[in-house]
């Protein structure tokens, strides 16, 4: 399938990034950094020749907080279901230490992100991102999360499982998304 561009925003720095804490579904604020981030996601924006009228976020509080910050307001923005953050079942709140103390599989390729006791498969996310891509039909800005982000990059992009998960996770960028291939945007 072939998709029309698309800016990927990965949200601020939370309290739980900065904790080291993994969120999933279960919310925590922005921090200044945070804040920060996103300023400069609506700068990048801004400086764009041709920024897309299309915007979606996920409806977990930080991408909502991070949408705010760079649109100035959420008036405009598509709130869907299909772009929150993967549910990490049992390990939402957990630290990385007390996460990688209970995964059986190599840590280091982050497969386990797939396999949390109660939490979501890579089939299911895959296909919840999938239904949302496959219905853009023009370009589109997307607030989201780290995982979902690589997803949605990992798909554009024709990745497997293990290649889109070495894929960045960074924090006030935005991932363009454009014929096959993928650009960071940063200031």
């Amino acid at each position: 399938m072939t998709y029309p561009d698309l800016y990927v925003l990965r949200h601020g720095q939370t309290e739980w990034n900065l904790a080291g804490k993994f969120q999933g579904r279960k919310n925590s604020p922005l921090t200044e950094l945070g804040k920060s981030h996103a300023r400069q996601q609506r700068n990048i924006l801004e400086n764009l020749s041709n920024t897309p009228a299309k915007r979606f976020c996920s409806p977990l509080g930080r991408t909502i907080e991070t949408a705010e910050i760079t649109f100035g307001s959420t008036e405009n923005v598509i709130i869907d279901d299909r772009i929150q953050e993967i549910a990490f079942g049992k390990w939402e709140g957990a630290t990385r230490e007390e996460i990688k103390a209970q995964v059986t599989t190599d840590y280091e390729t982050k497969t386990w992100n797939f396999n949390s006791p109660g939490g979501e498969t890579f089939d299911g996310i895959c296909g919840r991102v999938r239904a949302f891509m496959d219905e853009q039909s023009e370009p589109a800005i997307i607030v989201t999360h780290g995982v979902t982000a690589k997803i949605i990059r990992g798909l554009y992009l024709g990745l497997s499982q293990l290649e889109l998960l070495k894929l960045a996770p960074e924090q006030g960028c935005v991932f363009h998304l454009s014929n096959g291939a993928e650009t960071i945007l940063r200031l």
